[in-house]
């Protein structure tokens, strides 16, 4: 093997180690900003500030392409903006998510907690039924399900079940599950998803009453 041949091969190794160890640092640093367009950033100014997390997601996607979890949250940055819009004007940021949620199922379902079994299964709930969206109760429960099996303990996918759960019309058992993610372990990494999630849980609890 030639000199040449012996660089070029070191070089590009140290370059696929190089971005394989920037994916965490740089998919946490879309969490932080998704967190704070989610629970700090001001109505006014919240449409642009999803718009700019969406262009950052796509280039996550760009800069890391066959892994699964920059695909995750390029789906929970789209849902969220679904969201935040409402009404059938989301209906595309939904179509989008659910092909960035079924393009990171393929690679790899068990990435980040199975966190794309529970975004797209929240999706599957919310969104409406043909002939206007792709809405499916049976996929929604399935997939909800799937994440709750991934991550037992997890904040987001207890309440994100006990949100299916109250839609479906069983506030009891859907407490249950509210009460569970209250009591999920916090993530060191993520305080303020944490502290926005834990309030939605609490003011889901006091609308349901004590028991």
């Amino acid at each position: 093997m030639t000199p040449r041949i012996v660089t070029y091969l070191v070089l590009t190794l140290a370059s696929t180690l190089a971005l394989a160890g920037n994916l965490p640092d740089d998919l946490h640093a879309l969490q932080q900003q998704w967190a704070v367009t989610q629970y700090e950033t001001a109505d006014e100014a919240k449409e642009k500030a999803f718009e700019d997390l969406v262009a950052n997601a796509e280039q996550l996607v760009k800069d890391y392409p066959g892994k699964a979890e920059p695909l995750v949250w390029k789906g929970i940055i789209l849902s969220t903006f679904a969201g935040y819009k409402g009404g059938l004007s989301a209906l595309g940021l939904a179509k989008d998510a659910r092909k960035a949620f079924d393009a990171s199922l393929k690679l790899d379902d068990k990435a980040l907690d199975g966190s794309a079994h529970t975004s797209i299964g929240t999706l599957y709930y919310k969104v409406p039924g043909w002939p206007f969206g792709f809405g499916n109760e049976e996929k929604a429960e399935m997939h909800l399900r799937e994440g709750l099996r991934l991550n037992p303990q997890g904040i987001d996918p207890n309440y994100f079940f006990a949100e299916f759960l109250l839609d479906q019309g069983e506030p009891e058992r859907a407490r249950a599950y509210y009460e569970k993610a209250l009591q999920a372990p916090p993530r060191p990494d993520r305080p303020l998803a944490d502290k926005g999630r834990r309030h939605e849980v609490e003011v889901r609890l006091s609308e349901l009453g004590a028991r």
